[in-house]
């Protein structure tokens, strides 16, 4: 495999493929976070999403990658400038959000004609690219699929002959459990396509009508079925379960600890994965945890959460479950008899015990 994947995108031939990413959505359904920090940025077992991405793209040879952004989410260059300095980028805005198919028109000209690789910014997908390039060989386009059981939630595709004979975009009666998942491979007809389609009913212009107008003009459109997860983190509960399956993809049930962390007289039941810098002392923690750098659990028990950079949890009796901390966020002092708490707290929050605000805090 990987010899076949050297010669796809040996640099020396002319059909070297680019990639291209779309992070514009604004990430209403993931607020408050979305509201400090792009979505794609929001971490799933402490990397952030778009990392996921940028990755599956180096590990296929493709080092030319165009990112449709919105203009006011400069976080996304800062960190892609300073983590992926050995990739080429080039940033596209997307002014309006009217859609994928909208969101990948703005990249025609960076796309020029490559074939080239689209994923969406705040999707997780473990099957690797490569099978995707393998079906797209013959074709104007492929794209991956999956078998889902709430298929009015997705774009369904309906298939024969190891062809996509038709799409739809969130059918209330679907034709296949088949989903398209936000990882697809296209030659220049697809731009053909974006310029022949009209806004549906939501008001977008869905990359969907444009695959389904490639098939009414005999394009052929092959596809992938992965076995293997996959999560849109585009809600509060899609982003915990996103965390649990790389947690456990990545550790099983083991723990891993940052450098430089301390560790005292804590009971820790994987998979746990803790940054560099933190402090945690009498504390239960886990499973199913990511904690980020310089975070400090004191006197408390945590599961099946995420806690972001620099997240304070001290003398806190019961339980927290299910429960998201945003950055620099604290919770002190909850002694009451509450069982399985649930927090979601934006950056900055604090929840304290009154008796513990000193001046500066009243």
């Amino acid at each position: 495999m990987q010899e076949l994947v050297c010669q796809i995108f040996n640099p020396e031939r002319r059909n070297i493929m680019k990639g291209v990413i779309l992070c514009a959505g604004k990430g209403t359904r993931i607020q408050p976070f979305s509201s400090s920090l792009p979505k794609t940025l929001l971490p799933v077992a402490n990397q952030p999403i778009l990392n996921d991405c940028i990755m599956k793209m180096k590990k296929a040879g493709i080092t030319e990658i165009g990112i449709v952004m919105n203009p006011g989410q400069k976080e996304i260059i800062n960190y892609i400038s300073f983590i992926h300095k050995d990739l080429k980028i080039q940033y596209i805005y997307q002014t309006e959000q009217l859609g994928i198919a909208h969101a990948l028109s703005q990249a025609e000209s960076f796309i020029s004609n490559d074939s080239f690789i689209l994923m969406l910014g705040d999707n997780i997908i473990l099957e690797p690219l490569e099978t995707l390039i393998q079906a797209f060989k013959g074709n104007k386009g492929a794209i991956l699929l999956s078998e889902v059981k709430n298929g009015s939630d997705f774009g369904i595709a309906e298939i024969k002959n190891h062809q996509v004979i038709s799409l739809e975009e969130k059918p209330k009666h679907p034709k296949s459990n088949l989903a398209v998942i936000g990882m697809y491979i296209f030659d220049g007809s697809i731009f053909d396509a974006i310029r022949n389609i009209s806004l549906s009913k939501r008001g977008e212009y869905e990359i969907t009508d444009a695959i389904q107008w490639m098939i009414n003009q005999d394009y052929p459109i092959s596809y992938s079925i992965t076995k293997e997860p996959f999560s849109d983190v585009g809600t509060i509960g899609r982003w915990l379960a996103a965390n649990e399956w790389v947690l456990s993809k990545m550790l099983g049930d083991k723990v891993q600890v940052g450098s430089n962390t301390i560790l005292e007289n804590c009971t820790l039941e994987g998979p746990v994965l803790i940054g560099n810098n933190c402090i945690l002392k009498n504390a239960k923690i886990g499973p199913y945890i990511s904690i980020q750098d310089d975070s400090s659990l004191i006197n408390c028990m945590v599961e099946h959460s995420i806690l972001l950079k620099n997240t304070k949890i001290m003398n806190v009796s019961p339980l927290l479950s299910n429960s998201i901390f945003g950055f620099n966020t604290k919770l002190i002092g909850i002694n009451e008899e509450i069982r399985n708490l649930q927090f979601i707290l934006g950056s900055f929050s604090q929840i304290k015990n009154s008796s513990d605000f000193n001046e500066e805090g009243k």
